[in-house]
């Protein structure tokens, strides 16, 4: 169903709000306040879809009418960062490099692909970006990991702000149907018999990062996903005070649904089923389940994957409706031989919900 068609229901007292937090969040001289966009997740999707917000502006000559903040997982502990966090104590830098490369001002462009290089060889640095090792340079400098993510918007120029969800060092922990454990996130993509039914965050509730909190609550539209559901989108959701912010908040809240499972860690899992894990750890948060229902998939994509393990999400729309969300069916697939979002098709959803939600 297009985006134009569906009715956002009115989640109110945002004139209210906007006057209370009119000094602290000032719209532009001459114009109206930007529309606050705030991205919760991880790993590729996150970075994803800040690129496809951040071109769709671009394109659209909207450039300063959308205020983006990416909210990142901190609990990866494999390859380059999980190195740096074991020998430099430093959280992990990979996730926030990549969304800050996303949001780089576009004059910026050779900077950031420097930023991308990974080092092929060389004792030490192989296998190392050096986005990750300038992090981790700078928050040696800045004696904080905070002040060096600012500092690198700074050089990237970046058009939207990067938080980290905690500053504090913290491990997934994931409890299995079979009531085994795993921890650490490199772990929860291996294969298994059994699958995961709840993830918890060692120490519990760290501390949010200082501005979180009040992105959220202050956001016109909130985005979770896509990407990995317990380590990249839930992970965030256990940070102390995240959950409640999501819940208290006036702003649209907009899951992304996966569009193929991810062996390890949702096989078999349905679209209702993100949902229930969603609700399950953070209680009511999500508004609408912005989802393609991949109709029109390639035969020959579908078996490629099947033969990885991985399989299309299947959607049920009274499934997901029964749950008290509004199922959003959209076109979001890229073309190519790879099965994922196109960023610009999931940002123009994205941002077409959030100007009907900021009307109603």
């Amino acid at each position: 169903m297009p985006a134009s068609e569906v009715l956002v229901p009115d989640f109110g007292g945002k004139a209210e709000r906007e006057r209370e937090e009119q000094q602290r969040w000032p719209a532009p001289v001459g114009g109206p306040a930007p529309l606050r966009v705030v991205c919760i997740g991880g790993g590729t999707g996150l970075p994803a879809m800040l690129g496809g917000l951040s071109r769709l502006a671009h394109r659209s000559g909207t450039v300063g009418s959308v205020d983006v903040t990416a909210v990142v997982a901190v609990s990866d502990d494999g390859g380059s960062s999980g190195r740096l966090r074991r020998e430099q104590g430093v959280l992990p830098p990979g996730d926030v490099r990549n969304c800050l490369v996303a949001l780089a001002d576009k004059r910026h462009r050779a900077l950031a692909r420097l930023f991308q290089y990974r080092f092929g060889a060389g004792r030490g640095l192989k296998g190392h970006a050096l986005g990750n090792l300038l992090l981790t340079a700078l928050a040696s400098m800045e004696g904080d990991f905070l002040a060096a993510i600012r500092r690198a918007e700074h050089l990237l120029q970046c058009e939207g702000h990067v938080l980290p969800a905690t500053l504090e060092p913290v491990q997934l922990l994931g409890v299995l149907s079979d009531g085994s454990e795993i921890r650490g996130e490199r772990k929860f993509d291996q294969p298994r018999s059994t699958t995961i039914t709840r993830v918890e965050l060692l120490p519990r509730a760290p501390m949010a990062t200082p501005g979180v909190l009040d992105a959220i609550r202050m956001a016109d539209v909130v985005v979770l996903g896509p990407g990995s559901l317990y380590s990249s989108v839930i992970a965030n959701l256990l940070v102390d005070g995240v959950a409640e912010a999501l819940r208290e908040t006036s702003a649209l809240r907009v899951l992304v649904q996966n569009l193929m499972t991810q062996p390890g860690e949702t096989d078999g899992l349905d679209a209702a089923g993100h949902v229930r894990a969603v609700q399950a750890h953070a209680g009511d948060v999500v508004d609408v389940l912005l989802v393609d229902p991949l109709e029109e998939l390639q035969p020959t994509l579908r078996t490629g994957y099947a033969e990885k393990g991985s399989r299309p999400v299947h959607f049920e729309r009274r499934a997901v409706a029964a749950l008290g969300v509004l199922p959003l069916e959209a076109d979001l697939l890229a073309r190519g031989r790879r099965i994922r979002h196109d960023p610009e098709k999931a940002a123009a959803a994205i941002l077409g919900l959030a100007l009907q939600a900021s009307e109603a």
